[in-house]
């Protein structure tokens, strides 16, 4: 039974946090997780995770997800501390958060230097533009995590 005195993330919270911790995957130089292979790691831990149901949790669409053996195993899943789901206040998410949100800021950062070197002959003016465009822009919410 859930807690009312804790507050809950809202849906778009949690898909946020989601989408995060998909991003920090991909950072760390690691290939992105599947819906199938994050299922699977749930299932070995006797957790279902339907793709309906995880398009919905990391698109901030549908029901709010507040099944608490579902949100620890993800986060034991990413191997962080279950409560940066289960919670949205609290010091514990906020330092996940910002270590999360560093490690994408190195990704945009070695995106840009790619960027650069690619393009060459850009001026200082467009690669800052880029770089703006880059740090201002939330990952897009898209299909990740859903492919076969």
């Amino acid at each position: 039974m859930l807690d009312p005195t804790v507050h809950r993330p809202s849906q778009v919270e949690l898909a946020r946090k989601l989408n995060l911790l998909l991003d920090v995957v991909v950072a760390e130089g690691n290939t992105p997780y599947t819906y199938k292979q994050i299922a699977q790691g749930l299932k070995d831990k006797g957790v279902a995770l339907s793709r309906a149901r995880w398009a919905y949790m990391i698109t901030g669409e549908g029901p709010l997800v507040t099944d608490s053996a579902l949100l620890t195993g993800i986060g034991e899943f990413f191997r962080i501390p279950p409560e940066y789901l289960l919670h949205s206040d609290g010091d514990l998410p906020d330092r996940v958060d910002a270590q999360l949100a560093f490690v994408k800021s190195l990704r945009v950062k070695r995106v840009v230097s790619f960027a650069a070197r690619l393009l060459g002959d850009v001026s200082p003016e467009t690669l800052r533009s880029i770089t703006e465009l880059l740090e201002e822009q939330p990952s897009p919410i898209d299909s990740r995590g859903l492919d076969t």
